[in-house]
């Protein structure tokens, strides 16, 4: 009882409140009832043979088969309507191939789906080391998806084939009696089909529920949250980086304090004299005055 409790108190059984979590037990689920109402079938139906000699006629003939459908192999024995002679007469078609398909896609989406809910309560940290497990998990989910869809789609026609085979109308015509005239054949009993139809049900909501899933495990994939992160920070890196470049290249400029003079250093004053030649002077304290004397306008600093 200590041990069961240990486990239970280090296991992660929040995930399974989330959509991963949640739809990988529905898988589970959902992959047990197809193999069990298909791979667990078996049917039968029931002719009748009615002879013109009475004595001969045979108006209950049971036919079994079962899973995995291998009609060929099915026999049974149906009166010939001359004396006491019979006859053994097989059925037609073999769809194993679709059913054994159907169910062993099934049996591994079983195990893998118990094996994933396990990884996600209990070893949360190793499944998204290195960002292994989710991208396996993400593959295994594709390729499951996949497989469902075809082996749904397989078994449905198969199934199809199936009914059509075994058909009471079908089956009489196999007998040497039914084709004399004067006997009459006949349904006595049919099978019932409803365990088959529901698990092609079963098997195309396990592809909707596998397919649903791709976009809840991509999400925990590397491929998705590094999409994620990259975008934004991209963009407010560019939008700081306007804000903090000054414009043209040149350096930013700083207001004068208060009651200071508004150039605490200035570069050489110059001024123009007549001769053509610059005049340079020291640091210009006061603004300077205008004056024109006949010439040229000279431009000159006042202490």
């Amino acid at each position: 009882m200590e041990t069961a409790n240990q486990i239970v108190s280090e296991g992660t059984f929040q995930v399974l409140k989330l959509p991963l979590g949640f739809i990988r037990l529905l898988e589970w689920l959902f992959a047990i009832f197809a193999f069990a109402t298909c791979g667990g079938y078996s049917g039968q139906l029931r002719v009748s043979v009615d002879c013109m000699d009475k004595a001969d006629s045979n108006l209950s003939i049971g036919i079994h088969f079962a899973y995995p459908f291998r009609l060929h192999k099915v026999s049974f024995e149906a009166p010939l309507c001359e004396g006491r002679r019979r006859e053994h007469v097989h059925l037609v078609g073999d769809f194993s191939s679709s059913a054994e398909f159907f169910v062993t896609i099934a049996v591994f989406s079983f195990l893998y789906s118990l094996m994933a809910t396990v990884v996600y309560i209990f070893y949360q940290n190793k499944y998204r080391e290195n960002n292994r497990g989710p991208l396996v998990d993400f593959i295994v989910t594709v390729v499951f998806s996949f497989m469902w869809l075809v082996s749904s789609s397989a078994w449905a026609k198969g199934l199809s084939d199936v009914k059509v085979a075994t058909d009471p109308s079908e089956v009489v015509l196999l007998m040497s009696a039914c084709k004399v005239h004067g006997n009459k054949c006949g349904s006595v009993y049919s099978p019932i089909w409803s365990g088959l139809n529901t698990s092609v049900v079963f098997g195309y909501l396990n592809f909707v529920l596998w397919a649903g899933n791709i976009w809840f495990v991509f999400k925990e994939t590397g491929w998705h949250k590094g999409g994620a992160q990259r975008y934004p920070g991209s963009g407010s890196e560019k939008q700081s980086a306007s804000f903090n470049q000054p414009p043209y290249n040149q350096p930013p400029y700083t207001q004068p304090a208060f009651n200071q003079p508004p150039y605490t250093q200035s570069p050489y004053t110059q001024s123009f004299n007549q001769a053509g030649g610059y005049i340079t002077q020291g640091d210009l304290v006061q603004s300077s005055d205008y004056g024109q004397v006949g010439g040229p306008i000279s431009y000159a600093n006042q202490m």
